[in-house]
């Protein structure tokens, strides 16, 4: 019996002698695409750490087992409450909050470590001068699923992870992240942010390995992503081309992820993915009439759902030997118009580490 089997909205029949390869995140320690982030963070509710300490506002807990956390979550709360000195660790996510008023953060500019400020009502407008613009020393700030149309920033050179997901971006302020050279992972998915409000923005972030851009509205990858890029998703976005040069300047980069978006054969240049450092590509649910050049190093490629005729063999290898052949463990053309009778016939040696290769 055939089996139906969905991989990212995609429904394949798959025969049951073709092995179907379950696709998850390999970057997922650095990239987290899941609402559940606050396992990143070993979050634990303020109850498992005993009372309550004086040291706290009245709203919140602040367990004399774990003195520097202040739990303000899930209060039903429409403000931030005045934070007092020695708190490192605030929590303010599934609340009502609609605004930051200023003076709360005063008493901890420099010391506190985390702010984590996700599922509230906040608005640009709301967000007082004189409160994040003054945190010199956060090193987390988690502001996502909230009223955002400009990211905000601390001006903290700790700062190493940054999420704003679900908000409604189109502006990132210029300069913004300039000289934090322990950033490690922005995560900026489902906003409005475009690639000219992007041109820049990671420019000389050294430290940089992940950036998520998905479901926003790039036409382009954004210019200026610094050398130490690793990961970069884009998927949903409107990303009709790829420049020559984009991935030469990331020599690291070793996940790339453009499905759904806008890109036809016309739009990639000639071996523009043939780089040594890719191990994940996925250019699925797209509109590539052919499988684009590929580096022998490549581990996994998706290309379901485009409209591929033919299968361009030396696009994967330019020949193949004892020493020559593709490292492909996973190719997928399903969703494609070619079937497994259009595989060439001497496929089998440049594709003698691909454990499964799904047409339709």
């Amino acid at each position: 019996m055939d089996s139906c089997h969905f991989l990212k909205g995609f429904c394949s029949v798959v025969p049951r002698t073709v092995m179907f390869p379950l696709r998850v995140p390999i970057f997922a320690v650095l990239v987290s695409l899941t609402v559940g982030q606050y396992d990143d963070y070993d979050y634990q509710p303020a109850s498992q750490y005993g009372p309550s300490s004086a040291n706290c506002a009245q709203e919140c807990e602040c367990p004399i087992n774990f003195p520097t956390a202040m739990y303000c979550d899930s209060r039903n709360l429409k403000f931030v409450p005045i934070v007092p000195s020695g708190i490192k660790y605030l929590y303010l996510q599934n609340n009502l909050i609609e605004e930051i008023k200023a003076g709360v953060f005063d008493n901890v500019t420099a010391e506190l470590r985390w702010l984590v400020l996700d599922h509230n009502q906040i608005t640009n407008e709301k967000v007082a001068k004189g409160t994040i613009d003054k945190l010199t020393g956060l090193h987390k700030i988690l502001f996502s699923f909230n009223k955002l149309t400009e990211a905000v920033i601390p001006p903290s050179m700790s700062l190493d992870e940054l999420k704003m997901m679900n908000n409604q971006l189109s502006k990132f302020p210029a300069g913004s992240l300039a000289g934090m050279q322990n950033l490690t992972s922005v995560h900026l998915q489902n906003n409005e942010l475009t690639s000219k409000a992007l041109n820049g923005v990671f420019k000389g972030l050294n430290k940089l390995v992940a950036i998520d851009l998905t479901n926003n509205k790039l036409k382009k990858l954004p210019s200026g992503m610094p050398s130490s890029l690793e990961t970069f998703y884009g998927d949903h976005n409107g990303i009709s081309s790829i420049a020559a040069g984009d991935l030469k300047e990331l020599p690291k980069l070793a996940y790339l992820r453009l499905a759904y978006n806008q890109m036809a054969d016309a739009g990639i240049p000639a071996g523009v993915f043939n780089v040594t450092s890719l191990i994940e590509l996925d250019l699925s649910y797209n509109k590539l009439q052919s499988i684009p050049e590929i580096n022998e190093q490549l581990e996994h490629l998706y290309l379901q759902a485009n409209e591929i005729n033919k299968f361009n063999l030396e696009n994967i290898c330019k020949f193949s030997g004892p020493l020559n052949y593709s490292r492909l463990k996973h190719l997928r053309l399903d969703g494609n118009n070619i079937t497994h009778a259009d595989l060439p016939h001497d496929s089998s040696n440049c594709l003698r580490q691909a454990s499964d290769i799904i047409f339709d």
